[in-house]
């Protein structure tokens, strides 16, 4: 017997309008997410960036006292690793195995430690917080750099955080504490990664550094 025509349309009404599959539901949900993120990651990117001329080379011994806050440029952008030594506040050019705390080579930073360095040195992470509230560091948990044809530090390895938008580097503001060469300590925090005219590589730190052997950062009186 043949239905009607009528009773098939009441029926198909009964049953509701057609509804997506939960996948494309999910999928548009995602699609969705992602195009926030992206357009709030290119929105924090538009505070301008801050720029530092290249610091003098002028090594010069600041002796056993407490040294700081000071800012200094290193110019990374060399294929060659810059080499800062917090014992004379300056780059030093051509140093000697222990003649030197930080090595600096576009974004990566090395301490004077590990497999094939001299140094005792080392670096670990502190946190995000202001350079001028750390009072004491640590004397144990440094990282020391890898081994290996791309030597790294895992301390420093994310010092940055990267723009998927604009493709610039902005630094964390983590503050580091540096085990020197000669097991004295610094605290420094990344400032910039660019010179005037946007070229990246040009890493300035400000720091502090402990000339006289401690731990304590705090000044006296």
């Amino acid at each position: 017997m043949t239905m009607p025509h009528d009773s098939i349309d009441i029926e198909a009404q009964a049953e509701g309008p057609l509804r997506p599959p939960k996948a494309a539901i999910v999928i548009i949900g995602f699609l969705v997410i992602a195009a926030v993120i992206f357009v709030a990651s290119s929105l924090r990117q538009s505070v301008p960036l801050t720029f530092y001329p290249v610091s003098v080379v002028d090594p010069q011994e600041v002796g056993e006292q407490l040294v700081g806050p000071s800012v200094f440029t290193v110019d990374g952008r060399v294929d060659d690793f810059a080499y800062f030594d917090f014992s004379s506040g300056s780059v030093v050019e051509s140093p000697g195995p222990l003649g030197w705390d930080l090595a600096f080579q576009r974004f990566t930073i090395l301490a004077n430690g590990g497999p094939n360095f001299a140094g005792q040195g080392g670096l670990l992470d502190l946190g995000i917080t202001s350079l001028d509230s750390v009072t004491t560091v640590p004397t144990n948990g440094y990282e020391v750099n890898s081994s290996g044809r791309d030597v790294s530090n895992a301390a420093t390895a994310r010092w940055y955080e990267y723009s998927w938008t604009s493709h610039l580097l902005t630094p964390k503001l983590t503050v580091f504490a540096v085990r020197t060469a000669d097991s004295r300590y610094a605290v420094f925090q990344i400032l910039s990664y660019y010179c005037p005219a946007a070229q990246a590589g040009c890493t300035t730190i400000r720091y502090r550094y402990q000339g006289a052997g401690g731990t304590a950062f705090a000044p006296h009186g």
